[in-house]
């Protein structure tokens, strides 16, 4: 008990940590490519204030969010269909390795390629990417779904929607979960390389720009934005509901 009250301290002393050995190491390298927190602090509040990283932040996140819910929705229902009918898996496994293995890169120019530079592209090219891997996650959790606790539901003749909610969905939570955190971390890594490539907006375009005008602080101060965004997701999100819904776990 004593240990999961501290891991929120362990969680803020590591990045206070980690904020105290770039302060120091800018300090003594003193170059222009390694600002100092402080100046990349200073430069994202001048980003909030004039609203630029408010409008972009908006627009990455909505397609993080969209691109997101595509690939749970379509990895989740053939991830189950894989793990329960063995003949769909050995079927569809030769495509799925090869989704698996397609480099994300190659993907955003194909849909850029095929659709055009416009959002239905650069949503479906996200989604691509993160499909096989959900698939992967939920049919293993289809696999280890316990086959007596489904036959038992069946002598009682409880129905399939209570079947598939109280006794089905359940045992897959952890994978799904397993899934949506894993997700997260690597959607939002490829809309912005969707939007660095093929967009006019968002945080990936933006980053561009000041790659172009070598500016570091900027291209700092976007991250941090994003990246605290992505901390506060997984702290009163992903966290809580990983809690309740294994909490009949021993």
């Amino acid at each position: 008990m004593n240990s999961v009250k501290a891991a929120p301290w362990l969680r803020a002393l590591s990045l206070l940590g980690f904020i105290a050995l770039w302060q120091v190491a800018a300090q003594l390298l003193a170059i222009p490519t390694l600002p100092t927190p402080v100046s990349v602090v200073a430069s994202l509040w001048g980003h909030l204030i004039d609203g630029e990283l408010l409008s972009s932040l908006a627009i990455t996140l909505w397609r993080v969010v969209l691109s997101f819910a595509i690939a749970m929705v379509v990895g989740t229902a053939v991830g189950i269909l894989m793990g329960r009918y063995p003949m769909l898996d050995t079927l569809l496994d030769g495509v799925l390795v090869l989704g698996l293995n397609i480099p994300a890169l190659v993907t955003i120019i194909l849909c850029y390629i095929w659709f055009g530079l416009v959002e239905a592209a650069a949503v479906t090219a996200v989604a691509i990417n993160k499909i096989p891997t959900v698939i992967v996650t939920v049919r293993e959790g289809a696999r280890a779904v316990d086959r007596k606790l489904l036959e038992v539901a069946d002598a009682f003749r409880v129905p399939w929607t209570r079947k598939l909610t109280k006794v089905y969905v359940p045992q897959l939570y952890p994978y799904l979960m397993a899934a949506a955190r894993s997700g997260l971390a690597l959607i939002w890594k490829i809309v912005l390389v969707v939007e660095l490539l093929g967009r006019s907006d968002g945080i990936g375009f933006q980053l561009g720009t000041f790659f172009q005008f070598f500016d570091i602080t900027s291209i700092l101060a976007y991250t941090l934005a994003f990246a605290t965004i992505v901390l506060v997701v997984e702290a009163i999100l992903m966290r809580p509901i990983d809690a309740r819904i294994s909490r009949w776990r021993p």
